[in-house]
């Protein structure tokens, strides 16, 4: 017999006894629903909906649009799962139901929170890390050297109306004062959270432990306190963990529970909602462990741009609140320069005629380019815009500062403080694209372009596509069952686009950069790769080659410059594709030599192909 439920049901003890899944991304515009369902002892993605999300006005209720979106789904499936009474039923029989139902949200704006620590670069920055992998918008980064006079700051924390606070410093056991100097900033603001008038802001303390009694003593009549361990409990370590787990509790505890319709939601869900972008973050760092793989992320939207990455096992998010496509195009525009977007167009342009473009951007957001310029021109602005990202996500992905690290004398005089980026793009193995602009673009080659043109990647490097934006889905998968979450990321939400061989060193036109072989089957392929050059073999998705690269001297794919290196790769809809114009890319500055190699790098991958510009 069926049955409708609301509330969370206890999941079996085997997960593999779950048949039937049904999942849901509750944005702040649409929420999107996917079917995953096990076939021949495989977890599939089988079908999808979506539905306007109901969280504003009139409906005012969330689970509304998650009906709406279930039932699309159902329909098209054959499968009821929502009952007369407009509940989820569960658990599944025949084609009724389903066995667990999870779900994401980014709804109301997400997760918006404030962090305040002692020092930027140490406790300030790891509680920043701590609030970004958790999925959070990270509104201000407030810190003791602030040079705002204090009533400001009081201003500024009442302004902000985050839905929560994140307040760290000091290394355990060492002074209290800075920390409670930041906590006596807090109190008086008495700041008020977005949602939910009658109850307290919430303040998460993760820092120096001998200053837990302080904290309590300014800050227990104001907000609501957690306290958890120090994210910097010495100089040498981050300690995230807590913090983020505290973060998600009170994602739900809080904001979701305030927000229209969230606590029927919350109900419902089998396991913790999580947000967004934290789901996203979740699955690469599944991958990443499953696979033994370094992974980067991107999701380019209309007014952000996240950045993922987890290399040697270690995670980092984060945000470019002004770098879109639509709403923020102007400031990716501002920040990169129109020499920047113009040096990808392969025909003449004018500066006049690119500052139209953008604004009739800025006033129609959600239009789609109607010609073929028009469409080169969106893909000039997106390069700059994932570019840049990048750049940011790298100074924020950094080596722990305050630590002794072992310095060269070369080290000794940059101006660094012993900070190094993580981030290495000889041994990133995988990137994974998804936003309107990677993933509906009309051809994969172009997809591919602006993936190696914005994030340059080095040596071998596999580069793919979300294919419809399920990776939040199948990050709250991982929670509940991470093998299923793992057949359906690869059968299902990647599109294998191609693998980039690109040698690491400095551009030189026309010098043999490598000799390479190809062994498909029965079938050899044998060349080089001299400088300047690109080329593409077709090599399907499905099939797998032998590959041998011996490289010049100077010239770095992986093994050591001047090393041989062999290895077996896959394919994709692009195929293998061989970069040869140097790292860091730097493309001519004669205009003509610069549109001329444009166009012929464009006809070597078939990007924009009958374009006789």
């Amino acid at each position: 017999m069926t049955q409708a439920t609301t509330g969370p049901r206890r999941l079996p003890e085997n997960p593999d006894e779950l048949e039937v899944i049904l999942a849901t991304d509750c944005g702040s515009t649409t929420t999107k629903a996917l079917l995953i369902e096990k076939i021949d002892g495989v977890y599939r993605q089988t079908y999808r909906g979506e539905a306007p999300t109901t969280v504003e006005e009139p409906t005012a209720d969330v689970t509304i649009g998650v009906v709406n979106a279930a039932t699309e789904v159902g329909e098209l499936a054959g499968r009821q799962l929502v009952d007369e009474n407009g509940l989820l039923i569960r658990p599944a029989h025949g084609n009724v139901g389903c066995d667990a139902y999870i779900s994401t949200s980014s709804a109301g704006g997400g997760l918006q929170m404030l962090v305040c620590g002692v020092v930027p670069t140490m406790s300030a920055a790891s509680a920043t890390r701590a609030a970004l992998g958790a999925g959070a918008i990270v509104l201000e980064t407030m810190t003791s050297n602030d040079r705002r006079k204090p009533h400001d700051r009081i201003q500024r924390i009442r302004d902000l109306r985050p839905d929560m606070i994140l307040l760290a410093g000091g290394t355990d056991g060492g002074t209290v004062r800075h920390v409670a100097a930041m906590a006596e900033l807090i109190a008086p603001a008495k700041p008020q959270p977005r949602f939910g008038g009658q109850y307290k802001m919430p303040v998460i303390y993760a820092g120096n432990q001998a200053a837990i009694p302080v904290v309590r003593d300014v800050l227990g009549n104001v907000a609501e306190l957690s306290f958890v361990e120090n994210v910097r409990p010495v100089l040498e370590r981050e300690a995230l963990a807590g913090a983020r787990d505290a973060i998600h509790d009170l994602f739900l505890e809080h904001v979701m529970a305030h927000a229209p319709g969230y606590d029927k939601l919350i109900e419902w869900a089998d396991t913790a909602i999580m947000p967004t972008p934290g789901a996203v973050g979740n699955i690469l760092q599944t991958i990443a462990r499953t696979r033994g793989l370094n992974a980067l992320g991107v999701d380019i939207g209309g007014a952000t741009t996240d950045v993922f990455s987890v290399f040697s096992g270690t995670f980092n998010r984060t945000v470019s609140a002004n770098l879109g496509m639509s709403y923020s195009i102007s400031n990716v525009c501002a920040e990169a320069g129109f020499d920047a977007i113009l040096r990808w167009v392969p025909y003449p342009e004018s500066e006049k005629e690119l500052r139209n473009r953008v604004k009739n951007k800025m006033i129609r957001p959600t239009t789609i380019p109607q010609t073929m310029e028009a469409l080169i021109f969106e893909q000039a602005v997106a390069r700059e815009a994932l570019r840049l990202a990048y750049v940011q996500h790298k100074q924020f992905a950094t080596t722990l500062a305050g630590v002794q690290q072992q310095r060269t004398i070369g080290d000794a005089f940059a101006q660094s403080g012993g900070q190094q980026t993580i981030v290495n793009n000889l041994t990133l193995d995988l990137i994974v694209g998804s936003g309107g602009v990677l993933s509906h673009a009309p051809r994969m080659e172009q997809t591919t372009m602006m993936m190696i043109d914005a994030f340059e990647p080095e040596g071998i490097t596999v580069l793919a596509k979300d294919s419809i934006f399920m990776m939040p889905h199948l990050g709250v998968l991982a929670e509940i069952h991470p093998q299923a979450a793992m057949d359906v990321f690869e059968r299902d939400c990647l599109i294998m686009l191609a693998t980039c061989i690109a040698p690491k060193g400095p551009p030189a036109p026309g010098k043999l950069l490598l000799k390479y072989s190809l062994e498909v089957g029965s079938r050899m392929e044998e060349g080089e790769l001299h400088g300047h050059e690109m080329q593409r073999f077709d090599l399907g998705p499905d099939e797998v080659a032998r590959l041998k690269l011996v490289p010049a001297a100077g010239y770095d794919v992986g093994a050591g410059p001047g090393k041989p290196l062999e290895r077996e790769i896959r394919g994709g809809t692009v195929g293998v594709v061989f970069d040869g114009r140097g790292r860091p890319l730097a493309l001519p500055s004669n205009t003509d030599d610069r549109r001329a190699l444009l166009k012929t790098w464009n006809q070597a991958l078939g990007v924009y192909p009958g374009h006789n510009h």
